[in-house]
């Protein structure tokens, strides 16, 4: 397979995607936000959750097994809870609305809470806890995906890679602190993009139909992803189930239907966000008590923060542009109608 590769510019990533979502049968509103959200995990070099990601969301949409045209719904259930039901569209039209809901609730009640149902892949959790880090709160995201990870001690993928991510905001610095991580050694869409790309997998992320370790993405796809940390990662995940999907009322991880086809029908996947207001809770000691954090870092030479390879790539992709296997490039163009 070749390793030949494309440049675009984000911007010019941007348009290409947003036209190959549109001619794939999405309105504008959910189009936009989509190919946002897909680049911009792209640029952060977080490739498994970028254009990687295009080509199903068009064959989704195409199919009905997402709708394009869908028109998140939002209420308010409780004093700082709020629910959104995606109406089985895209996920980041229904982000964007509990986000900008749940930001005012929770400086008003000090913690708010924010779920969304019927819901379709989410993409970087990371980036959702960011945004509320960028508006000053402390932040965790929960989601869960389809079944790729089986229970501890089963044999059958049942559990998702399920997704959990942390952000806080850091004085004086240009971006929060984002940790952000699967709950398998790799993320599905890692193994998806080195499939599309023609790459082996790294020993020890996934096993095959057979439990034997592989690194060929193909035999790891069609067998099951291996948890962090064994047991305690796989405990991990079934709390993320509980949350995600439970109390969403949202697809487990074993009903849902893959986000790589066009079988079954909608994911139907559920995320949580949590959003703390740190100064009142803190006694306006947090961005204090953060700068000692900071300082206690600095006095360790190779010691780095989470996410700065990230903001790196990030900066890399705002100066140069991304780089895309070119035959994923020309199938992003072929479902823009030949876009150059």
């Amino acid at each position: 397979m070749s390793a030949e590769v494309t440049r675009l510019s984000l911007s010019e990533a941007e348009a290409l995607v947003l036209a190959a979502l549109q001619a794939s049968g999405c309105s504008p509103e959910n189009a936009a936000p989509t190919a946002r959200a897909l680049v911009a995990a792209e640029a952060d070099g977080q490739s498994g959750h970028g254009l990687s990601r295009v080509p199903p969301y068009a064959l989704h949409a195409r199919v009905g097994k997402v709708n394009g045209f869908a028109r998140p719904r939002l209420e308010q259930v409780a004093a700082a809870a709020l629910r959104v039901d995606a109406a089985h569209g895209f996920a980041y039209p229904a982000i964007d609305l509990a986000l900008g809901a749940l930001v005012p609730l929770a400086r008003q009640a000090g913690v708010a809470l924010a779920t969304v149902g019927a819901s379709h892949h989410f993409g970087q959790a990371g980036a959702h806890a960011e945004r509320l880090a960028g508006q000053g709160l402390v932040a965790l995201v929960f989601g869960n995906t389809p079944k790729a990870m089986a229970f501890w001690g089963g044999r059958r993928p049942a559990l998702g890679t399920n997704p959990i991510a942390f952000a806080a905001p850091l004085p004086g610095a240009d971006a929060p602190l984002v940790i952000d991580l699967a709950l398998s050694v790799a993320a599905r869409g890692k193994i998806v993009a080195a499939q599309k790309a023609g790459r082996p997998i790294p020993a020890g992320w996934a096993v095959d139909r057979d439990g034997q370790s592989t690194t060929d993405p193909d035999a790891a796809l069609a067998g099951a992803l291996s948890p962090i940390g064994g047991p305690k990662g796989a405990a991990l995940a079934l709390m993320v189930e509980i949350l995600a999907a439970a109390l969403t009322g949202s697809s487990f991880g074993w009903e849902a239907s893959s986000m790589f086809d066009a079988q079954g029908g909608p994911p139907d996947m559920g995320h949580v966000f949590l959003a703390i207001d740190p100064g009142p809770l803190s006694g306006g000691a947090f961005p204090g008590r953060m700068a000692d954090l900071l300082a206690a870092l600095a006095e360790e030479p190779d010691a780095r923060l989470p996410g700065s390879r990230r903001l790196e790539a990030r900066m890399r992709a705002a100066r140069d542009g991304i780089q895309v296997p070119s035959v994923l490039a020309e199938e992003i163009r072929l479902l823009a109608g030949g876009r150059p």
